[in-house]
């Protein structure tokens, strides 16, 4: 499995990462194709926790973006969020992959970024492939 996005959708990730002091967070909107996830378009929500240690999208704006992927013949292919520390799932991620089970793309404020999927109660490292528009 690969998680393939476009650069400019990378970078611009990076980039609010890199200037928040709260964890950033949002979705992966895209299609799956061949056991590849591809990236089309990045939705950014907002952390309902403004925390810099944890992050929470209300229900409410969870329900709008994925009115607008259905609208766009799109699907939720993955969440993306930041970490202060390192691009590593943590204790609540995994509990967050549990109940979303996508391909969850983390990356820190110093350019470092790593996808992860649950499989089989595991957390397994997925390939990103980033590409130019």
């Amino acid at each position: 499995m690969r998680l393939i996005i476009k650069y400019e959708h990378l970078f611009i990730i990076l980039e609010k990462a890199k200037d928040s002091r709260i964890e950033i967070c949002g979705f992966l909107l895209g299609k799956q194709k061949d056991g590849d996830v591809i990236v089309e378009e990045v939705i950014f929500t907002k952390n309902k926790l403004n925390s810099s240690t944890a992050f929470e999208i209300d229900p409410l704006e969870i329900v709008k973006v994925l009115d607008y992927a259905d609208e766009k013949g799109l699907e939720p292919v993955g969440i993306f969020h930041s970490h202060l520390c390192g691009p590593i799932p943590s204790e609540r991620d995994i509990k967050g992959m549990k109940l979303w089970r996508n391909v969850w793309l983390i990356v820190d404020n110093k350019g470092n970024y790593g996808a992860f999927i649950l499989e089989d109660e595991k957390v397994k490292k997925v390939h990103v492939e980033v590409i130019q528009s």
